[in-house]
């Protein structure tokens, strides 16, 4: 990465960091998917029971495979012959792994569902939720956030389930009531009742959707 784009980045996470102080919950920077990994496994305790939405970015750092081959209860749900039983598992998880669809730079979490297990589950239920954001899903404020969030991983992840929606066809949102629309629930997450749940990792880098 460039050195600018660098520093950008980590002058642009404190100030996110800042923000989601200010909202009751923690930030912290990662420059590298490495150093990502080494923090998120610090923060979840050996034997701690882990579930998971689709968070593509918990993947590309390395956390799930470390998670599966370490010393943890690590809810599978693909593993799993009742999915519903093991999404229903994830409420009480001692920690839930999850991304954000986008971010805003004063700490708002962005995200959309299709079932709602995802974003059910970062609302209540886990003791606590930890959410591993690249800074490529940064964004001004709540309409851009969400804007991205409908138009960049919305559409994305339906192409990539291979689902028949017009965002499929065109790269871009049309609010529809497609059968196979994934944009079911949307939670702005501005606040956390609850101080020491919510944990957000930024990393320096362009990870998921």
């Amino acid at each position: 990465m460039d050195i600018n784009m660098k520093k950008r980045n980590e002058l642009l996470a404190q100030k996110v960091i800042k923000g989601l102080q200010s909202r009751n919950m923690t930030g912290y920077y990662a420059a590298t998917k490495e150093e990502a990994l080494k923090l998120a496994l610090s923060l979840i305790p050996e034997e701690s029971s882990v579930a998971m939405g689709g968070a593509m970015s918990a993947h590309e750092i390395g956390l799930v495979s470390a998670l599966k081959e370490g010393n943890y209860n690590f809810i599978d749900r693909d593993r799993e012959a009742d999915k519903r039983l093991a999404m229903l598992k994830a409420y009480d998880a001692d920690f839930f792994l999850s991304s954000a669809n986008a971010i805003t730079e004063d700490g708002i979490l962005v995200n959309i569902d299709g079932n709602a297990n995802r974003v059910s589950a970062i609302a209540q239920g886990p003791k606590k939720v930890l959410f591993i954001v690249g800074m490529n899903k940064v964004c001004d404020d709540v309409d851009g956030a969400l804007k991205r969030a409908r138009n960049v991983a919305a559409t994305t992840n339906a192409q990539r389930f291979g689902l028949s929606t017009p965002c499929t066809k065109t790269g871009s949102c049309f609010n529809c009531k497609s059968p196979d629309t994934i944009c079911c629930q949307f939670l702005f997450t501005r606040f956390s009742r609850h101080a020491g749940r919510i944990h957000v990792i930024l990393v320096n880098d362009n990870l998921g959707f």
